[in-house]
């Protein structure tokens, strides 16, 4: 029965899967901590771009969806 357990315990078979496991698990909750962080930027952007077109008279319906040209 010690025998048993000394060879359990020495036994690391099944350790690389665990470390995968959690590594795996640190990759997936840092990529919604980062998804969380952009999404609220990413609307503001969006919020305040919309904005800038609408104050400045700027449609893109009227050219067909191409931008505007710039004239210097």
């Amino acid at each position: 029965m010690i025998k048993f357990f000394k060879n359990f315990r020495k036994d690391e078979s099944g350790a690389v899967t665990v470390d995968w496991v959690v590594l795996t698990a640190a990759v997936a909750a840092l990529a919604g901590v980062v998804y969380t962080g952009i999404s609220g930027s990413a609307g503001t952007l969006v919020t305040n771009t919309g904005t800038y077109l609408t104050d400045t008279g700027t449609t893109l319906t009227a050219t067909g969806g191409a931008l505007p040209a710039v004239t210097p």
